[in-house]
């Protein structure tokens, strides 16, 4: 842990991490691969559909980066139905639970990319 004597040695550490990041979304996506490669291992549920082409839902999960932002979600619309339930249907959520159970992994591997 690093102990500082005032504001100025802060803000050197700052500039000196600043300095080591060009790109805000190369480390963001360092963290997000992390997390979409581990949604991609969750079991998969039998589903009831049985045409050719089908894609379950766990196989949809991506990540994408907009505007300094990286996302991390799924390739279906009705991903975010499933993880927060309707007022029909309940919640089964997978995305969230997962990352709070793993960030710790995936803020390592994000830092790990800046040094």
């Amino acid at each position: 842990m690093n102990f500082y004597d005032g504001f100025e040695d802060l803000m050197n550490d700052f500039k000196e991490l600043i300095s080591k990041v060009d790109d805000v979304t190369e480390v963001l996506e360092e963290g997000a691969k992390e997390f979409v490669s581990d949604l991609l291992k969750l079991p998969k549920p039998m589903s009831k559909i049985r045409i050719s082409g089908y894609t379950h839902l766990v196989d949809s999960f991506t990540y994408k980066t907009n505007n300094n932002e990286v996302e991390v979600g799924w390739g279906k619309y009705y991903g975010r139905i499933v993880e927060k339930g309707t007022i029909l249907t309940r919640s089964n959520p997978h995305l969230e639970p997962n990352f709070e159970r793993n960030k710790e992994k995936y803020y390592k591997n994000m830092i790990n990319k800046i040094f």
